[in-house]
């Protein structure tokens, strides 16, 4: 708290435990519940939970490591990270990995 200060905010769920306990700290005017505002803190929409949640569909676990392994060579070879690049050199590197992608499924 002395490096950095005080909290100007604090976001939680709309867990109403959390609303009683931040009146009884003091602090309940800082308190933020919204919709989307716990995103940032929540995990469930990262690249690994993205894929764990498609994990739960399967029931064996040699059809869930097949798809694991189709996946993740698949995933690595098309996932370009678009936030890095214009739109342009997205949509052509796009096209590299699909010709690429279409070049090794028909050998």
């Amino acid at each position: 708290m002395k490096r950095h200060g005080h909290a100007h905010t604090f976001v939680t769920d709309k867990l109403r435990s959390y609303g009683a306990a931040m009146k009884v700290i003091g602090c309940a005017e800082k308190q933020e519940a919204g919709r989307w505002f716990n995103n940032r803190a929540e995990n469930g929409h990262q690249p690994f939970r993205r894929r764990e949640r498609a994990m739960l569909r399967f029931r064996r676990m040699r059809s869930l490591q097949k798809f694991v392994a189709v996946h993740a060579s698949v995933h690595n070879h098309f996932n370009k990270e678009r936030h890095l690049y214009s739109r342009s050199n997205f949509k052509l590197n796009r096209a590299v990995a699909l010709a690429e992608w279409r070049q090794l499924g028909a050998a």
